[in-house]
């Protein structure tokens, strides 16, 4: 799918969480279109998502706390006032980093412009060297590109405070444009989200859960399906167009292996909640498709060529046309349908179009599973 299938009007874009879009709603009052196979797609509400799934399926949840990693700044060495910036801190390293050019205590960092309503727009990063002053004294470096003769993310050390304490005291959560204002912390939390004992998390939500109340969570445990923790921080998605993902700090523990692995083999479905669950399950999965207890970095970029092994299904937001998540989606619809997926896709976006869908993180959702 190119941008030029698809256009998606910005009026299309959910600029405030479900529960305020009008009284009385709670998270789940959201839509759900749903592809099954090749056929042509169907309209529910998400509430409808038990009634949809069957005794024995698993769906894989990501339990990454969301942060507030958006912290404003100046550019600067302090001799002037310098250009006020936002800071949207992506990724830690570690020794285990897979990129060389990561040195342990590191921060993928992308510098973002204020636009004067709340919200931020894009600008290029660098040059290394450069500092950007902070609350409390103190101050980041930059070091150099992520990636090769990139501009947008850059590695950076922090000196003069814990990034861990700068954040709390300090940060918000990331916000884009498409966004009407700020919302606390809270709103960018899942029912499943757990703190992390290194004090980890998601730059950004893990959005496709969302809409999950206790509630809805009570109603699908008690039909039979069951539900497997993994963990996967995420960077931020603001992505340009085509751009991959980056390395990402997972963990798929014992006990949702084995979860999995007996479900599979009696016959019940894994629906993945989440472009991020697939990537932690697909890098946990063995050629024969058994998923194995795994832990540490994934750089593993899921495409129709590579194809999926241990996902049957997936729940997910609905993502622009030009950005790279949709080859997962296109992977995990082509195992699911026993064909290509691409058509499918395309349609099923049009459709969502059609209908006035939402889209980004506080929008509809999008259920892919077997025909």
């Amino acid at each position: 799918m190119t941008a030029e299938v698809l256009r998606v009007p910005p009026e299309l874009s959910a600029r405030e969480p479900a529960e305020q879009r009008a009284p009385g709603r709670g998270r789940d009052a959201v839509r759900l279109l749903v592809s099954r196979g090749t056929a042509e797609p169907a309209h529910h509400a998400f509430r409808e998502l038990p009634r949809l799934l069957s005794a024995g399926d698993v769906l894989v949840v990501n339990t990454s706390r969301t942060l507030p990693a958006a912290l404003d700044g100046r550019l600067g060495d302090g001799r002037g006032r310098g250009e006020p910036v936002v800071v949207h801190f992506s990724t830690r390293a570690d020794r285990q980093h897979p990129r060389p050019e990561a040195a342990d205590g590191d921060w993928a960092v992308e510098l973002r412009t204020p636009d004067g309503r709340g919200s931020t727009r894009q600008r290029a990063g660098g040059p290394a060297g450069a500092v950007v002053r902070l609350p409390d004294g103190a101050r980041l470096e930059l070091r150099a590109p992520v990636d090769r003769g990139g501009v947008r993310l850059w590695w950076a050390r922090v000196s003069g405070a814990p990034v861990a304490d700068l954040l709390r005291r300090y940060g918000r959560p990331i916000r884009y444009g498409y966004t009407d204002r700020d919302q606390p912390l809270d709103a960018y939390q899942t029912v499943f989200a757990v703190g992390s004992p290194d004090g980890g998390g998601s730059a950004e939500m893990p959005s496709a859960a969302r809409p999950f109340t206790a509630s809805l969570v009570a109603r699908l445990v008690s039909r039979g399906v069951q539900i497997a923790p993994v963990t996967l921080h995420t960077g931020v998605a603001s992505a340009e167009a085509y751009e991959p993902p980056y390395p990402e700090r997972f963990a798929v523990p014992p006990s949702t292996a084995w979860q999995i692995n007996a479900a599979r083999a009696g016959g019940g479905k894994v629906v993945a909640v989440g472009t991020t669950a697939v990537r932690a399950l697909e890098t946990a999965a063995g050629a024969d498709g058994r998923i194995r207890a795994a832990s540490g970095w994934t750089e593993l970029v899921v495409t129709p060529e590579r194809g999926v092994r241990a996902v049957d299904g997936l729940l997910t937001g609905l993502h622009e046309p030009q950005a790279s998540h949709l080859l997962m989606l296109e992977a995990v619809g082509r195992a699911a349908a026993g064909a290509d997926f691409g058509d499918t896709l395309c349609r099923a976006y049009a459709e969502a179009v059609r209908h006035r869908y939402l889209w980004h993180e506080f929008g509809d959702l999008h259920l892919i599973l077997p025909s």
